[in-house]
């Protein structure tokens, strides 16, 4: 017996240190205990970050970013890019709001918006996948004529009141449930649902083989056109969420809202895990970049530093998560 016991604590500490080793392998990981460490270091330097009103307000704000980071994380993992997504924000945040303000209910204005935006990601797709344009350049045409749609929609004004269903609206972004941020909840939801299909779905096991090599995906007979379609519908669809919800939150749209906001996002999938090389990333690792990254935007403001180092430390996380990737990428290949 007495050998027996000591067989199992052996197994049990190899199958412990396994366990450590593949989690120390994954760049989400380190991202995660980063976000962790920063928390703490936060609530322990300020009398601010750990109050109620802040951690709302942090995990709300994260969430936006982290809705369309899981659609970017799909569109990376295909071996391409998604310039697009702050026009496509916009786009469907002005069409709710124009719907809205000329009377029609929310229940027309929803999937009307998401539409608006799943046509982004539709002409994306298909210019990319079947008239072999280069995704850099197609999304990238994209972001600005999306966002002339959203100015000739709205005759660049800003719209403030949304009918009869104004109340919804701003409920559903600013709102709560069980004390938790309503775009919180969404994100959580979506991030379950994607990292299923991910893992789980023919949908997701292609997507990645086709990212890690996209003649070898064609030989094995996946339809590569239609699901790179998909994908980019997808990455479409996230923001087009993403700007309903902004809606809600904001009160009003002005067609700046999502500027820029493309850099953010690719950030946080990249950040995360997600291979700009393609046939990596996870939902839950693009959950981890938006939420780092928007620690890093609150620990600027209050701590009195200035806004405008954001971008450096944004830029040089995405330079250590590339370097960490390819450092990795080169032991796994001696």
């Amino acid at each position: 017996m007495s050998t027996n016991s000591t067989l199992d604590e052996i197994i049990g500490a190899s199958e412990h240190k396994s366990l450590l080793a593949r989690l120390s392998s994954r760049q989400t990981f380190w991202v995660f205990l980063a976000a962790v460490l920063a928390c703490l270091a936060l609530t322990l330097l300020t009398d601010t970050f750990a109050t109620e009103r802040n951690l709302f307000n942090v995990s709300r704000n994260f969430a936006f970013v982290g809705i369309i980071a899981i659609g970017m994380t799909a569109v990376i993992a295909s071996g391409g890019i998604d310039l697009s997504v702050g026009s496509t924000v916009v786009l469907s945040a002005m069409t709710i709001a124009v719907i809205m303000s000329g009377g029609m209910p929310i229940w027309i204005g929803i999937p009307v918006a998401l539409l608006a935006a799943v046509a982004v990601g539709l002409v994306n797709g298909i210019l990319i996948a079947y008239a072999g344009m280069p995704a850099f350049v197609v999304t990238l045409g994209m972001l600005s004529l999306a966002r002339s749609l959203a100015m000739v929609l709205s005759n660049n004004k800003m719209i403030y009141e949304f009918g009869p269903d104004h109340s919804l609206l701003l409920g559903l972004g600013g709102g709560s449930t069980l004390g938790m941020p309503n775009p919180l909840i969404v994100l959580a939801v979506l991030a379950v649902l994607t990292g299923f299909a991910f893992r789980w779905t023919r949908w997701g096991q292609h997507l990645f083989a086709m990212g890690g090599n996209e003649q070898a995906a064609k030989l094995t007979g996946i339809a590569v056109k239609p699901l790179k379609v998909s994908v980019y519908v997808f990455s479409a669809f996230t923001a087009g969420i993403t700007g309903i919800l902004e809606v809600g939150w904001l009160g009003g749209v002005t067609t700046n809202l999502g500027q820029a906001m493309e850099l953010s996002v690719i950030a946080a999938a990249v950040i995360g895990g997600a291979n700009l090389a393609g046939g990596v990333g996870t939902a839950f690792g693009a959950v981890v970049g938006a939420l780092l990254i928007e620690v890093i935007r609150n620990s600027l403001i209050l701590l009195g530093i200035s806004t405008f180092w954001q971008g450096a430390f944004v830029g040089s996380f995405i330079v250590i998560a590339v370097a960490f990737d390819r450092l990795r990428s080169a032991r796994s290949s001696e």
